[in-house]
């Protein structure tokens, strides 16, 4: 493995990138635009290889340019082709709603180097850029499985040792004859900027052009993680006593590093401001050697509150975008897998945590006030919700009223739905269709039960996955309601309803054969999906029994509601059948646009600022501004509709 990350390295690196991104880059300026795209197939390499860049760029810049002034004009030539050509290359990754957020990126990155600014703003800019591509381009940043300290060891001695030296000094025989030397893997101040992530691609891509070839085709994936964790440790192995007694010590550290995606990404120097540069050295350097430690990390609602204290330091410390990141993760990865059971014994505390939560993470983006006392309110319910939970396993009325309660509450809203739906063909007189809204709730169930079993498997689904689908798919069904509604309203009010029906009912209900099945099926799924979530994260906090007696009885509640609405709907005239029915799918609309926007709040995708109102949940009123106006607004469109249909009353169809 010669010479890997030297200077030398980075030099033919930029050279064999610039030669197979884009051969005549040596005529091309800097600021040129692309004029090829990556397919999606090249996209994950293009990405890897980009993101490397980036990383070295950020390290190296402090050699070409201190204080304003290039210091190494061979150095400072390089940086701008590194920054020249990952912008050429972010510019030709297929299109994605974040790609032009990207492009202006690069070319502030691009600035800041012509400009000659300083190593730290050159730094920052380059890592952000990194973590955004990443974000916009996800490719894996982690292990699979724990790293294999042992087999990086052996790897070590096999591949690397003859030049680098045994210990990692870069004192290898195999290296004497090398210029430059072979990098000392033990040099603290060079090891403090890089990440495992940054060995790991430097071992799988190799440099081409010199003898450091990559070793993705000689090495598994795994062993390439081994080996990597493994030369990362080096620089700060004398050190592991005290990583180990900081690492169980500081809640600040088990914060940023709650797993291997963020224990591969992390440097010592992005820890430091944070964790002081000694603490952040050793425990990095121990969490590289024993990664095993991670799941011995504090998770649930003790994570949540250590993440929301290092998201406030953070904020304090003027990283935004860090404290943005870290207050959404206490959300997502320590509140979220707690919410079934806290749901099932205080419905009311998890309410006010999650809307308490998402003022929080306002404040932090700057959209609010007081970011210290959202901090305080927030813990403060968070401390509540432990001694609330600490009382062990849910008791037998607990379980079996949580259960049912969660398979109402969720299904009522889909079986109306659906419900509206088959009464609306049968009174059409169409029941041929039937099958088609039959099939899409079906189906449903059955995709319901998949996710059951894939949840179990695997564990967990991510909770920004979780809100994600919930709450796309209720805007997305409240928007179609919203348009069904109106319809029928003004068919309600038109008077000729026979006509209609034999006119163009039978060629209207052809053609949207699939848009039943495809309403049925959306609105069922949403709700099956997070009432299946909430199940698997019930199932082990027991009693199982009373569970099961809850989830049956739940779906005997709804099965006797549903059978009440069908019969009450056959008997209704047709004009009122479809008033009614055009009432109830315009407050479903409302409804469902509450849900979807609070969801998407959940998730981070939209910020959170509190309304003095109360949370119906049922209705889906929650007290917050965004969700009360987008509320609004259906409503407004809704009251706008209907007037212009009584408008038009005396027309006919």
């Amino acid at each position: 493995m010669i010479g890997i990350l030297n200077k030398w390295a980075s030099r033919a690196l930029a050279s064999a990138l610039l030669a197979t991104a884009c051969p005549a880059f040596a005529q091309t300026p800097p600021d040129a635009p692309a004029t090829t795209t990556t397919t999606n197939a090249q996209a994950p390499e293009n990405v890897s290889q980009t993101w490397q860049m980036l990383d070295y760029l950020a390290t190296d810049y402090a050699g070409a340019v201190h204080d304003g002034q290039v210091i190494s004009a061979s150095e400072y030539a390089e940086m701008r082709e590194f920054a020249g050509t990952a912008r050429q290359r972010i510019a030709q990754l297929p299109e994605q709603p974040g790609s032009a957020a990207l492009r202006g990126q690069a070319t502030h990155l691009v600035g800041l180097i012509d400009a000659r600014a300083s190593t730290a703003d050159v730094a920052r800019q380059a890592h952000a850029l990194a973590d955004a591509l990443l974000a916009a381009y996800p490719v894996p940043t982690a292990p699979a499985h724990l790293p294999h300290l042992a087999r990086g060891a052996a790897l070590y001695q096999q591949t690397c040792a003859a030049c680098h030296g045994p210990r990692g000094q870069g004192d290898g025989p195999a290296g004497a004859a090398l210029d430059p030397p072979p990098i000392d893997f033990t040099d603290r101040t060079r090891a403090d900027q890089r990440s495992v992530l940054s060995l790991f691609e430097a071992i799988s891509q190799g440099v081409k052009g010199t003898a450091m070839a990559g070793y993705a085709d000689q090495l598994p994936v795994d062993d390439r993680w081994s080996l990597a964790y493994y030369v990362g440790s080096l620089a700060y192995a004398h050190q592991a006593g005290e990583g180990a007694r900081a690492w169980k010590d500081n809640a600040a550290a088990r914060a940023r590093l709650g797993n291997l995606q963020e224990l591969s990404r992390a440097r010592v120097a992005q820890l430091a401001p944070e964790l002081g540069e000694e603490q952040a050295r050793a425990i990095l350097g121990y969490l590289r050697a024993y990664p095993g430690a991670l799941p011995k990390a504090v998770s649930g609602l003790p994570l949540a509150r250590a993440k929301l204290a290092a998201s406030f330091t953070a904020w304090q410390q003027g990283q935004t975008d860090e404290a943005q990141r870290l207050a959404l993760s206490a959300y997502l990865d320590g509140v979220e897998p707690a919410e079934p059971q806290l749901d099932a014994r205080d419905g009311a505390l998890r309410a006010e945590l999650e809307t308490a939560m998402g003022a929080y993470r306002t404040a932090v983006a700057g959209r609010g006030a007081d970011v210290a006392a959202r901090r305080q309110a927030a813990d403060a319910l968070l401390q509540r919700a432990q001694a609330t939970l600490a009382g062990g396993s849910a008791d037998a009325a607990s379980a079996f009223l949580g259960a049912w309660t969660i398979l109402v509450r969720e299904g009522l809203e889909a079986l109306l739905v659906v419900v509206a739906l088959l009464a609306f063909l049968r009174k059409a007189e169409r029941p041929a269709m039937l099958r088609y809204v039959h099939a899409g709730w079906s189906l449903a169930l059955l995709a319901g039960l998949a996710t059951w079993a894939v949840a179990s498997y695997a564990v967990a689904i991510s909770g920004a996955g979780r809100e994600l689908t919930e709450g796309l798919s209720s805007l997305f069904a409240a928007a179609v309601l919203l348009c069904v509604g109106l319809w029928m309203h003004r068919k309600s009010v038109g008077g000729r309803w026979q006509a209609y029906l034999k006119a163009k009912m039978a060629a209207t209900l052809d053609r949207s054969a699939w848009f039943l099945f495809g309403l049925a099926f959306i609105s069922v799924y949403r709700e099956v999906f997070e009432t299946i979530l909430f199940y698997v994260a019930m199932w082990n906090e027991g009693p199982r029994a009373w569970l099961l007696a809850g989830i049956g009885t739940g779906a005997l509640t709804l099965a006797v509601i549903a059978w009440l609405l069908l019969r009450t709907s056959r008997r209704l005239p047709l004009g009122k059948f479809f008033s009614a029915s055009s009432a109830l799918i315009a407050l479903l609309a409302i409804v469902l646009t509450g849900k979807g926007i609070a969801a998407l709040q959940e998730a981070g995708w939209i910020g959170v600022l509190t309304a003095p109102l109360p949370r119906i949940e049922v209705l889906g009123i929650y007290p917050t501004w965004q969700s009360i106006a987008a509320q609004a607004a259906v409503a407004l469109v809704l009251a706008v509709g209907y007037a212009f249909n009584l408008r038009r009353l005396p027309q006919k169809d």
